[in-house]
Parts: structure tokens; C-alpha cells; sequence
């Protein structure tokens, strides 16, 4: 199992490359971010773009793994991020992931003075959206004219620095989802049943992301491929643990190895902040990161 963490892009590079530093310090796997124009409540602070902050992290970093989770077409055009990938790719030397999903209601749904997409637009947008930017970003030329994205001779030389291109983690829980996964995905990625969030238990969540894991299963044997292809990430907060995990080394192990009995590959914890519902004891959190993993054996 491997242990990532998610940086929130609230502070300003002079003290932020701080963090993005100490991650790698620390030993994590990859640290991601979110790509949002604005988030919940941090919508009324500081909140910095994600590919310009993932750029930056990579000239400060030297092995880590960098990437978004999630990027979503609700603000983003497959042409214009495909050539900004390919060059985050390069500069990072070949260390990008991109979490990738169908975007929500949230402020970037109509930010651009849209009105909000029905669950099923979000759902053939973001198919046609994860088809598109596969091509892009393993071809040097592409014209597709798509429903929604289209592409005129667009061209990506030289490529990304990942052969054939940096993976995508595909975040999907429904059957359209899980089937994009399966066919585009090198990684899918979870946060569990929101609809436990409020009032369900941990022992319904494991039940839920178990059988999120088994559709995962059939959706690859219906693609052709071999589930075990596919990390499996669980991106932590958003379960009826909440913050749990984070308060001790043991309570972390326990919840790791719950969810690793499930197939998962590598569990997302968020860096804490104070004050917010991601505020956590920093020693604590740097001890998991330092330790927890030897514990799981």
C-alpha cells in the first residue's frame, strides 16, 4: 500500500513550497491537489490555481509524484489541458498523475455562467471528455468534432515524457464511471458513499466501497481487462471516519488495513489545516506518514 497526501492550494508559493517540500521529506508517495476555482468553504480565502501550483511543486520537488484530484471538465477544455499537462509532464520529469472526474454542483459548475449540467450532460461530457484527452495526449495530431469537445488539427509534439501518456486515476462510483475507468484508467479513485457522510457507520462504509470495488471488477472483465491493473485510491475524509484515521498511528493502521483488505492501493490523507474539517495534530499526521506503513507490514 502506498500513503499520498492532498495540499490545499490556500497559501501564497513563498510558504506553501514549504509543505510541498516537506511531503517529499516525509516520504509520501505523491502529494495531489485539488483543481477548483473555488472550494466549500474555503471559497471566501486564498485559493490558488492547481496546474500553475503542480508546476511550481515540481521545481521544488525531486522525486514525489505530483497530480490533481480531481480535475473536471466543468471549467476545462480537453485541447487547452492537454497542452498544459505535456508541459507539466516535462517539467516535472515525468512525475504527474491526473485525477480525473466528472466535476459536480459545486461554484465551478456555473462559474462560467452556465447553468449547472444535469447528472446525465456531467456524465456524456465527461465521457467524451476522457476520450478526447486520451488521444490528445497520445497523438501528435488530432481533429475529432465531438457533441460537446471538438478538436481541429490539434497538436501535442513531442508528447508526454510517460510513455504512451501520464495516467489518468479516473474518479467514478455509477456504472458510466466505472466503465470509463476501465477502459482509460491506470487508476480509479473514491471517496466512498456520500450519502454515509452524515449519518451512516464505518462498517457500512467498507461494505459500500466493497461493493464499489466488485463493480470496478465488472466493469473491467466487460473491458477486457484485468482488475488488478488498476491502483485503487481512496481519497480519506469523506467517509463517516472523517478525521478518525488522524488521531494516532494506531487509528490510522486499523483504518489502512481495513481498506487495504478491500483491494485498495493507496490511501490520499489530507495535510492538516486548522480550524477547518481537515485540521489534525501535526505531529501526529507526520508520524503516520513516517510510520504507519511499516506497522501494516
Amino acid at each position: 500500500m502506498r500513503l499520498s497526501t492532498v495540499i490545499l492550494p490556500i497559501h501564497r508559493w513563498s510558504e506553501g513550497q514549504k509543505t510541498w517540500r516537506r511531503a517529499e521529506e516525509l516520504g509520501f508517495h505523491a502529494a495531489y491537489t485539488y483543481d477548483h476555482l473555488s472550494w466549500r468553504s474555503f471559497r471566501d480565502g486564498p485559493w490558488f490555481g492547481a496546474l500553475p501550483t503542480l508546476t511550481a511543486a515540481a521545481t521544488a520537488t525531486e522525486r514525489i509524484r505530483l497530480g490533481t484530484l480531481v480535475t473536471s471538465p466543468n471549467f476545462r477544455h480537453p485541447v487547452t489541458l492537454a497542452k498544459e499537462l505535456i508541459t507539466l509532464d516535462d517539467v516535472s520529469d515525468g512525475r504527474i498523475t491526473l485525477g480525473i472526474g466528472a466535476g459536480g454542483n459545486g461554484f465551478d459548475a456555473t462559474v462560467l455562467g452556465q447553468e449547472a449540467w444535469t447528472p446525465k450532460e456531467r456524465a456524456d461530457r465527461f465521457g467524451e471528455f476522457v476520450a478526447l484527452l486520451d488521444r490528445l495526449l497520445t497523438e501528435d495530431a488530432v481533429t475529432e468534432r465531438g457533441t460537446f469537445y471538438s478538436a481541429d488539427e490539434a497538436r501535442n509534439i513531442p508528447g508526454c515524457v510517460q510513455r504512451p501518456r501520464l495516467p489518468f486515476a479516473v474518479a467514478a462510483t455509477g456504472p458510466r464511471g466505472l466503465r470509463l475507468a476501465a477502459r482509460h484508467g491506470q487508476a480509479w479513485v473514491t471517496t466512498g458513499d456520500p450519502k454515509l457522510y452524515e449519518e451512516g457507520t464505518p462498517e457500512q462504509s467498507v461494505a459500500a466501497l466493497r461493493g464499489q470495488v466488485e463493480k470496478l471488477a465488472k466493469a473491467c472483465a466487460e473491458a477486457g481487462r484485468d482488475v488488478a491493473e488498476l491502483d485503487k485510491v481512496l481519497l480519506t475524509g469523506f467517509t463517516p471516519d472523517r478525521g478518525r484515521p488522524l488521531e494516532s498511528v494506531d487509528a490510522f493502521v486499523d483504518f489502512a488495513g481495513r481498506h487495504r483488505e478491500l483491494g485498495f492501493t493507496e490511501i490520499v490523507i489530507h495535510w492538516p489545516i486548522p480550524g477547518s474539517d481537515f485540521a489534525a495534530d501535526r505531529t501526529v499526521f507526520e508520524n503516520i506518514a513516517t510510520e504507519a506503513l511499516a506497522q501494516l507490514g
